[in-house]
Formats: C-alpha cells, structure tokens, sequence
C-alpha cells in the first residue's frame, strides 16, 4: 500500500453562486463539469477480444491475477450469451438411498398430494386458508426433499407449469436444478416449515399465499454495557476526501445499437434473427447508445467515463488521492441467472477491480453486493450444515474477491484470510486512525432464500456476531468506526428481513454515536438517508438521533436514473461529515453522443449536501452532517414541502424521469422513510412513495 496523505480542503477555489443561496458553492475539484473523451482509455486492459470502436463497445480479454487465467470470450461475448448455468449444483444429503423409480414414485405422490392441497375447498372441510395450504404444500415439497432431493428441482418446475404460477418457460427458468432449484431444495430440506421460515417462503412466493411475518424481537447480547458518558471524540480540524462509490453493475454483454428500450430484462443486449436467421429482427424502437441508456446496465464506455470523471471533479489525482474509497457493492449485471455462473461473476469482479485500480489512488474498501454471486441474491450461512459442504458453497467467491482486494493493495494478508472467512467481511483499521468494518449483507436480505432458515434468529450466520466484536474492539480502543454495507436496513421495510434489520438497528444503538461515526449503504441506485435513534426509534427527535446511513447513488443507470457518485468531506478526528458532494451525468443526453464526435459524457457537481439542506435546517456551518443534521431536515420538510421536492429530484440524480413529489402525501411519507432505519419502522410509513424510478403509487392528497 503506498502513502497515504490526507488531502486539507483549504486549498478548494469558489467558483460559482449556489443558486438560490446565500451562500457561495466550494466546488471540490478544479472543474464543476468536465467532458469525458470519447476515446476509449484502452490502456486499462492489456489486450482485447474485440477493440472499442465508434459504434461497437470493447471486449476485453480479462485477466484474472487470482486464478492466472484469461477469461474465454465466449463467457462474455454479446452473440453468445448462455441460455442456462453450467455450474455444479448441490443438494442435500438424501435420508434413504432409493432407487429412481422409487424415487419416482415418492415425487409422483408428493406431486398428487400438493395439487390436492391447493385446489381443496375450505368451504367443504378443506385447508382454511391459502396460507395454511402453502404451508401444507411446503410440507410435502420438504419430505422429497429428505428423500429425493436432486428429483425436487423438477417436480417444482412441473408444479409450476400444471397450476400456471408462472410461465411454462419461466417455470424452468426459476426452478430447474441449475437455477435456484437446488438451493429451494436444500432451502426447504433445512427450514422449519410450521414456523416462521415457512411463513416467509410462503409470503415470497406470493403475498396472496401468506403476509410476511411482522418483526419479532430478538434482543441483542453485547460484551460490555454501554458506557455511561463515553468519551466524545476530538476533531482534529483537518479534513481529507473519501470517494462513495456503488452500483456499478458491469454489462460485459452490452451491445451498443441494441434494443434499448426492450419490454423485458436484459435490455441493450443482441436480438437474434428469428426463422433461422431468414427474418431480420423487429425494427429497434431505441437504438442503444454507446454510453448507456436508462433500461440498461453499465457499459465498458459509461464505467471508464465516470472513474475519468472523478480526478477532476473532486480535486484527486496520483499526487493527493482520496485518503480512501468504499465501495457499497453490486460489480455484476443483472443477468438472468440461467444466463450467469461463477466465472462470469469473477469476470467482473476482475475486470471493475482493475478499472478502479487504474483511476482510483488509495485503498478502496467494497462490500458485496446481492448480485455479487452466483446464483444470484444467494449467500448460505455457515451453519446450514455445521460449515460442510452446503455452508462452504459460496466460499470460492469470499475466497477469490478478498484475494483481488490484497493483490491490489487494499488490504493486507491477515484481512484477507478474515475476509474470507466472515463472507467477505472484514475489519481493517486504516493509517489515520479510522476502523472500518465491512459486511455481507445478503444475509439479511429478503431475496436471499437462505435468509429464511431459522428465521426466529437474526444471527444465525453470525455476521452479526462479527460485527459485534469489531465494534467493541473499536470502544475499547477509543476508535471510530464507519459501517460499510450493501442493501440498507431501512427506508420503507422492502429490502432486508425484518428481524435482521431489527437487531442491527439494536447494534447501532448500542455503539452510537461515540463509536460508529456514520453507516454506508447502496443497493437501491438511488440517493438517499435515513437516521437510527435510540431505543429502537421509538421516540423520534433531534435529541434522540444518534447515527445516519449515507445510501450512495449508483454508476449504472437502471432504471430510469442518471448515472453518479459522491464524495466525502471528513474530519480525520471524529470521522463525522462536514460535507458530501455528488456529481452525475444526464442519460438523456448519451443518444447524442459518439465516439467520432471526440466528446464522451459530461459529468458535472449536482449538489452539495450542505448548501442544499443546511440554511432551511438553521444547521451551523461549524456543525457536522450527521444524524441531528439529518432530523432537522426533515423538521424542515415538514415546514416547507418544497424541501422534499428537491431531495426528491436528488434521489434520481436529477433524472428527468423521475416523478415529481410535490404533495402532503408524499413529502410526509419521505420524511418517514428518512426517520426509519429498519423494516419495523419503515412499514408503518405510507407506502408508494419510495422510489423514484417509476410513477408513484402512494395516495396523493
């Protein structure tokens, strides 16, 4: 790791008004706005399948330092894209040792069992309600899965077919053995079916088969109490630039002249002729454009615009970088999984590792994202089968991705071995002082199907246990801390498992503020913040808020975004905020441009956090941004409804295609999301305000 100097904000030049405040707008960087080259920086990569060119995106021949391996081109070439995954799949240990027509025949029985619970009349005697017929159902599906498991995969995908759950094609799609058939298969091998796993299985297949169970409260257990008066930390008056970076989400497959605006996911990909290749493919409705387009993920060309971007807006370069960068997770497109594997997970990994490296000085610290993986939205507690051959499943993913991260020089040897063994999580304490702990979290995540096992224990991967320990190691060291993750624990309650949320909340509380500075987060591609109080929420005040999660803006413009980052004013002393600075580029202008023309994007400074929310809050500029800040700005919302308008227009990153919010309901339904840091909270919220990549759906009044 080289030296690391922290980079005094002193030196910034004023270079323009703020619109309509009283104040003057400190730009970070040299330049409020700077045009990308069109040229593509082919030097990032040795070599390539396929040069970029004025209407075609590169395709580069990734290297993996890791695996000392090239990539094949036919894993990432747009015209050969695989129709399933060829990975291994593995299933449970089967109880018995039968033989395939018995096998058969328990499949077969299973099968007429289930399709009599479903179509039973409650008026007649039968189940009393869809819920206790998902759970009956499930029932069923668990003994095969005791019995014959590799047979399960496909009596689901002939369950689905038979009822019309889905269609005959996405039936196979979703459920055949090299999708997440296996994985339903051990999932419901290993759950407690007539508990609270079952429920939620049930509530995620269809909110018609069950409503998702309401948190129930698991008190957290801590090594010591917290303190009475802990010690407030010193700021030191100095302040460096910390890069927050998410959501890239990679499209290797991009093929520029597309179909981008397609009916269906993935968008700005190759159509093949249809009628063996004797009938052209339908006329395109939107050609895709070389830097991206709004239904689509981010190609080569928009990804190294934006890192090109970040030196002159943000004032870093080699000489001063950014004390350090995060990295809040999702690398990889979001591929159907029948269309993804491992290697194409590594493939990205490698090849965004390597960009960052090339335009971003300092370490970064990243953590996974639910797409990050493969199958998809999937990461396997340890502890589904004592840490054997289940638990380890993911483990080529933790292993690899912590090993790139100690090539590159972010972290050292005895982190990566942490890393790779706390599910890419680890700890690290950089030189100035600040610990920063990382976490999986898809292990609270609600499309991660393995959250459901022992649901009624939030800890039940121990992440939590590790992040536990972390913090406690950081109080009784008298160190900050920043807690850096992937998908939030709160804002309207969709995202993470209600009962994990809860317990981080617990945790939160717990070590805040003395000890946790400020809490990252991505996921959602959108701008956003949200507080943490004490006692869980319950009493909602200035006084009583005690952290804030910072949810950064995504690089990838899907869906209906533009694309953006941000950046980190921070007192190398008390690590709180004293100012945050994001920067974007409009998708709407990208079908303009192209690579003959010598110009590329423009990414440009959208706002500064400070001067957009700090005068109506009656915020002191001596003050930090942190949770109280937050609170006041949502007392302000309240006073004045066009304060909520205008996060709102940051929340899409100044999309011109984000809905407006310019009604009651909708400014107090973000003043909620804003004041709710768990899916308790988050749910008593109005809901159909949340997110601005589609037209609300709340109640207007």
């Amino acid at each position: 790791m080289g030296v690391i100097r922290p980079f005094v904000m002193t030196s910034m030049a004023v270079l323009a008004a703020a619109g309509s405040s009283s104040h003057s707008v400190v730009y970070p960087g040299s330049v409020s706005a700077f045009t990308v080259p069109a040229a593509f920086p082919t030097s990032v990569y040795s070599s390539y399948y396929v040069k970029p060119g004025p209407t075609n995106e590169p395709e580069p021949a990734i290297f993996d330092p890791v695996l000392n391996i090239t990539f094949l081109w036919n894993l990432t070439n747009p015209l050969t894209i695989p129709a399933y995954d060829a990975d291994p799949v593995l299933f449970p240990a089967a109880l018995a040792n039968l033989t395939d027509a018995s096998a058969d025949a328990v499949v077969s029985a299973a099968i007429t069992e289930i399709l009599n619970v479903i179509y039973a009349n409650s008026s007649t005697g039968g189940l009393s309600s869809n819920c206790s017929k998902c759970i009956a159902a499930l029932s069923v599906g668990q003994m095969v899965a005791k019995l014959a498991p590799t047979h399960l995969p496909d009596a689901m995908v002939s369950l689905c077919q038979i009822t019309g759950f889905k269609t005959n094609s996405s039936c196979k799609d979703t459920y055949q053995a090299s999708s997440f058939g296996a994985s339903w298969t051990q999932i419901l091998a290993h759950a407690d079916i007539t508990g609270q796993d079952g429920r939620f299985i049930c509530a995620s297949l269809s909110s018609n088969f069950c409503t998702q169970p309401p948190v129930i409260p698991v008190k957290a257990t801590f090594p010591k109490s917290k303190p009475q008066n802990p010690k407030k930390p010193c700021r030191s008056g100095k302040r460096v630039k910390v890069l927050h970076l998410s959501d890239l989400h990679l499209d290797t497959r991009y093929m520029a002249g597309s179909e981008a605006n397609c009916t269906s996911s993935m968008c700005c990909r190759y159509s093949a002729p249809t009628a063996g290749g004797t009938t052209p493919p339908a006329a395109l409705s939107y050609p895709a454009p070389l830097f991206g387009y709004y239904k689509c993920d981010s190609p080569f060309y928009l990804a190294l615009a934006a890192l090109q971007s970040i030196g002159p807006l943000t004032g870093t370069s080699a000489e001063e970088p950014p004390a350090f960068s995060v990295y809040t997770g999702d690398l990889v497109a979001h591929d159907p999984q029948n269309q993804r594997s491992a290697a194409y997970v590594e493939a990205a990994e490698d090849a965004i590792w390597q960009m960052f490296k090339a335009y971003i000085g300092g370490p970064i610290y990243a953590a996974l994202g639910n797409h990050d993986t493969s199958p998809d939205n999937l990461d396997t507690p340890y502890n589904i089968d004592n840490n054997k051959t289940l638990g380890q499943q993911f483990s080529w993913n933790y292993d690899h991705v912590s090993k790139l991260w100690e090539h590159y020089g972010w972290i050292n040897h005895t982190t990566q071995a942490e890393a790779a063994l706390h599910y890419a999580a680890y700890s690290v304490v950089h030189p100035l002082g600040l610990r920063i702990i990382t976490l999986n979290t898809d292990l609270y995540y609600r499309n991660n199907f393995y959250s459901y096992l022992h649901a009624a224990d939030p800890d039940f991967s121990g992440m939590f246990t590790f992040l536990i320990q972390e913090l406690q190691k950081a109080e009784d060291a008298g160190q900050r801390v920043w807690v850096v993750g992937h998908v939030l624990s709160g804002w309207d309650g969709s995202n993470p498992m209600p009962n994990g949320a809860d317990y981080l909340y617990q945790i939160i509380d717990r070590y805040s503020p003395h000890v946790i500075a400020n809490v990252f987060f991505g996921h959602t591609h959108e701008d956003q913040a949200f507080i943490y109080y004490t006692n869980n929420g319950t009493n909602q005040s200035a006084d009583t808020a005690i952290a804030s999660a910072w949810v950064g803006p995504s690089i990838t413009p899907l869906t209906n975004l533009n694309s953006g980052y941000r950046m980190y004013e921070v007192d190398t002393g008390s690590w709180e905020i004293f100012d945050a600075h994001t920067f974007y580029a409009d998708v709407n202008t990208f079908n303009h441009l192209n690579a003959t023309d010598g110009e590329g994007p423009v990414f440009q400074y959208e706002y500064s956090t400070r001067e957009a929310y700090g005068a109506a809050a009656d915020w002191p500029e001596t003050a930090p941004l942190n949770a109280t800040f937050w609170h006041r700005v949502t007392e302000a919302m309240e006073r004045d409804r066009s304060l909520a308008t205008l996060f709102n227009t940051y929340q899409g990153k100044s999309s011109i295609r984000s809905p407006n919010c310019t009604s009651e309901a909708c400014t107090s339904a973000k003043v909620c999301y804003i004041r709710s840091g768990s899916v308790g909270l988050g749910k008593q919220c109005p809901q159909g305000f949340a997110s601005v990549q589609s037209p609300y759906t709340g109640k207007n009044f």
